[in-house]
């Protein structure tokens, strides 16, 4: 009976392990529908330094090699406001998406990056990215609301949404870590 209490105690510690290691960046991702548009939150750790993770964010062209980013270009510096045409192309339900946008993004260094659609294929897109530095990690705070101007039935949308977001954020984690060495230079 030792024996068996034994081997369900590592067998609990091994699948507790494989869950911890199938999500290493602490992904949290959630997509709420309000009135017509979708809420999305979203947060992961990355054990890279918070000036580093603040040029991972605003590395506007390098979006490019973010899923469903063809093209990521600025078009405009003015003091802490940068404006980006951006070309977007999702598959929903077989459907090739594009969306175009102009988004303007206002920084404030190492801590916010709040975004604006000024103009494009979507109603509305704004949002935020907030950075803290937690233990020897920084903590990467994802807030948008996104509303659709499109003939695809919103149900259809919040399903793609709902099932595919998570993925999305773990692997702007992934790139993120990766980041890290290249990075570092423009915090020197």
């Amino acid at each position: 009976m030792k024996w068996f209490a034994c081997l369900l105690l590592i067998l609990s510690a091994i699948q507790i392990h494989a869950h911890e290691n199938t999500n290493p960046y602490d992904v949290h991702a959630t997509v709420i529908t309000e009135n017509g548009h979708f809420r999305i939150q979203a947060s992961y750790e990355v054990a890279i330094d918070i000036c580093s993770a603040y040029a991972f964010i605003t590395d506007y062209e390098g979006a490019k090699n973010m899923p469903g980013i063809l093209e990521s270009k600025i078009i405009s510096r003015t003091r802490n406001k940068v404006r980006v045409q951006r070309l977007i192309r999702e598959q929903i339900l077989f459907i090739p998406i594009e969306m175009k946008s102009l988004m303007e993004y206002t920084e404030t260094p190492n801590k916010l990056l709040i975004f604006n659609q000024l103009s494009g294929d979507s109603k509305e897109y704004r949002g935020s990215w907030r950075l803290f530095e937690v233990r020897d990690k920084t903590l990467f705070k994802y807030d948008a609301i996104f509303e659709p101007d499109s003939s695809i039935p919103l149900f259809v949308i919040e399903y793609f949404m709902k099932n595919s977001i998570r993925g999305r954020f773990e692997v702007m984690a992934q790139k993120a870590a990766q980041s890290k060495s290249a990075e570092s230079f423009a915090c020197n």
